[in-house]
């Protein structure tokens, strides 16, 4: 199939852009790869303290002829994503013996859940937790003990951290390797009716919290399509999973031997053999345009509209808000999952999946067939559903047909034309909207602002009835360099009774909106924040705000003269506890949000 011309023009214009950057990381992954640290240039010492508990990989490891396998994760048993990654290092080690290889834990990285932080000071730790993973590979990764790397890691910001983390040893071969989605509990749509009632006063705590624990219920990544699964999905379409493995539930043997198959794939790419296939060069410009058009056909989260950027700048790729925009035009929602609809991961992967989802984008030429990936076929291999006959993995071709669709669609029939991602651009800077969970009907909103510093704040005009009225919510101060970012989901459930009510209502912030966010229209991300003058810093309570996803503009409805000269407000003070004036340095060096709102990747000038 011909390659879609809005795809090859996109995909050139990043290229083009991205030349002298990404020429420089390739030179880079050159130079680790023939002389950068390995454990063959190790002194004696250095040798024996990385090998003294190895136990009975030791011998092998001590001759220097087995393959070793770096295992980065990020288990812990608070977060219920995570859970199942506790016993996986012993199997993974008892995988590599099969393949004649070995595997040691490099190290940890930190996985804090968003689930549990939301609303609370300790969000502000979100966005940067990204950055922190990120060097905690780094330093994991450090001991130059390591043939290739395993990387377990699911939930929103692990999974871009451990990318970035990873591609600064991009001589190495890597994968991903998921540990599935938790079975199927409460409707989503049912939980986000229950929050409604909440949020009026309807339902009380103990039936709130009943309603929230038959959702979240068990071990696995929660069922919604956040940025936790948007994460597995772009992990498909970049090639860094063995096919298909995002959407297989833990604690099932299929679970096992998808693991099996990624720890022996990761020894058979090595740079010892004749099928190298470093992540640096799995991660080019062709990957990540298809990570951004799997996330339009699938309605993903909004937060990789900060990830995406982030992780290609790791690989020295410049990606944009527009060309995520040009993008959306041309690639059809083809997936119906909670927020947009009714169904959750479970349900779109028995629907036909990734599987279905990247057969369709192929044959449609939407996404790039021929990059690299850790499997062997290019993408047209993920195009293929995993089983089991007796005890061996096999792979049959996705479905012809979607098997449920209401929740799954070809390309010829989507639920929308468009990717439902638009840049939204105007005097009040540059920002992202995502439309696919929200009525076109609503995706024109003009009504006079009302101006607030942080989530609490419409909480409490909300409960004192000071919104009953049509409104654009602006939150401010919510930037990276202000606040760290952090993600305003309380404001969902208010805003969302607001608009029932049958008024018109818009979200406009600097910060962050969950991979949950859903049918109230916000314009999220906006850029320059209002820290250091952005113009939102200059908007007031009564200015009418026209916000309009149809043309992609988001503007202050006044003379522009007056609107520029206007004394813009001042910032709140820099909050502590929460161990939040340990980022401080994170917020000063912190980008901006179209680039990723890195502050490791901006102090580097990568």
């Amino acid at each position: 199939m011909t390659l879609n011309p809005i795809v090859e023009a996109v995909t050139a214009r990043i290229i083009a852009r991205s030349r002298d950057s990404r020429g420089r990381y390739l030179d880079l992954v050159a130079r680790e790869a023939e002389k950068g640290l390995n454990r063959h240039n190790l002194g004696c010492s250095n040798l024996a303290h990385a090998f003294a508990a190895a136990e009975g990989d030791k011998p092998a490891i001590m001759a220097g002829k087995a393959f070793n396998i770096g295992i980065v994760t990020a288990y812990n048993d608070m977060l219920s994503a995570h859970q199942p990654y506790g016993r996986y290092p012993e199997q993974m080690k008892i995988f590599a013996r099969e393949a004649g290889a070995t595997a040691q834990v490099a190290g940890g990285v930190p996985a804090m859940c968003d689930g549990v932080t939301q609303g609370q000071s300790s969000m502000e730790l979100s966005l940067f937790s990204r950055d922190t993973i990120a060097l905690s590979a780094a330093v994991s990764l450090s001991h130059a003990m390591y043939d290739g790397v395993a990387m377990l890691g699911i939930c929103d910001k692990i999974v871009p951290g451990l990318l970035i983390g990873a591609l600064r040893f991009g001589h190495l071969p890597t994968v991903l390797i998921p540990a599935g989605p938790m079975p199927s509990g409460l409707p989503n749509k049912e939980k986000q009716r229950i929050r409604q009632l909440h949020a009026e006063g309807k339902v009380g705590q103990v039936e709130l919290l009943e309603a929230e624990s038959a959702s979240y219920h068990s071990p696995g990544t929660c069922t919604f399509y956040g940025t936790a699964n948007s994460n597995q999905m772009m992990m498909e379409m970049m090639g860094l999973h063995v096919p298909n493995a995002a959407f297989v539930q833990p604690g099932t043997k299929l679970r096992q031997e998808l693991t099996r198959a990624a720890v022996r794939r990761l020894t058979e790419i090595g740079h010892g053999g004749n099928d190298w296939r470093p992540i640096g060069h799995v991660v080019d410009e062709k990957a990540i345009v298809n990570a951004v058009v799997g996330l339009l056909a699938t309605g993903g989260s909004t937060n990789h509209a900060l990830h995406l950027p982030a992780i290609a700048r790791a690989a020295g790729i410049q990606l944009d808000w527009e060309d995520m925009d040009r993008l959306s035009a041309a690639v059809p929602l083809i997936a119906n999952v909670y927020p947009a609809g009714q169904a959750d991961v479970n349900q779109f992967h028995q629907a036909g999946g990734m599987a279905f989802t990247i057969r369709e984008l192929l044959g449609a030429g939407l996404v790039h067939g021929d990059i690299l990936t850790v499997a062997d076929g290019g993408l047209s291999a993920y195009a293929a559903e995993p089983g089991l006959e007796g005890d061996a993995l096999v792979w049959t071709p996705a479905p012809e047909t979607s098997r449920d669709e209401s929740i799954l669609r070809p390309v010829a029939a989507p639920f929308r034309p468009d990717g439902g991602m638009r840049l939204v651009q105007g005097n009040l800077g540059r920002g992202t909207f995502k439309t696919s969970a929200v009525d076109p009907a609503r995706w024109t909103i003009e009504a006079p602002a009302r101006v607030f510093e942080d989530q609490a704040q419409v909480n409490a005009a909300f409960k004192a009835g000071e919104l009953d009225r049509d409104v654009v919510v602006v939150v401010r101060f919510q930037g990276p360099r202000a606040n760290g970012m952090p993600e305003l989901h309380k404001l969902t459930p208010p805003l969302g009774v607001l608009q029932d009510r049958g008024y018109k209502v818009a979200l406009v912030t600097d910060g962050r909106m969950s991979g949950a966010s859903g049918k109230v229209p916000a314009a999220i991300h906006m850029s320059p924040e209002a820290l250091g003058g952005g113009p939102l810093a200059r908007v007031r309570d009564g200015d009418m705000i026209r916000l309009c996803a149809v043309n992609g503009t988001i503007d202050v409805l006044m003379n522009e003269t007056e609107f520029r000269a206007r004394e813009p407000a001042a910032a709140p003070a820099a909050a502590d506890g929460t161990g939040r004036e340990l980022f401080a340095l994170f917020r000063q060096a912190a980008g901006t949000a179209e680039s990723g709102a890195s502050p490791i990747l901006s102090a580097a000038g990568l």
